[in-house]
């Protein structure tokens, strides 16, 4: 079975883009800066294991608390 590199790019590409944006939903959550977070994420996907590591890793962090002042 053959992948062509045309497809292999897209898939990446598709990856990367939604890496991205669900790095900057879960940044703005769980870190104090979730464009650091995006652009990480974003460059992970070129390794799509990397990837969903980290993806696995931001899952299970906990969310920064609240900030609730009076």
């Amino acid at each position: 079975m053959n992948i062509n590199a045309t497809l292999f790019c897209q898939i990446i590409v598709v990856l990367a883009i939604f890496m991205a944006v669900v790095g900057f939903y879960l940044g703005k959550r769980k870190t104090k800066n979730p464009i650091l977070t995006s652009v990480i994420a974003f460059f992970t996907a070129v390794v799509p294991v990397f990837a969903f590591v980290f993806l696995a890793y931001l899952v299970m962090k906990e969310d920064l608390p609240k900030d609730v002042s009076n």
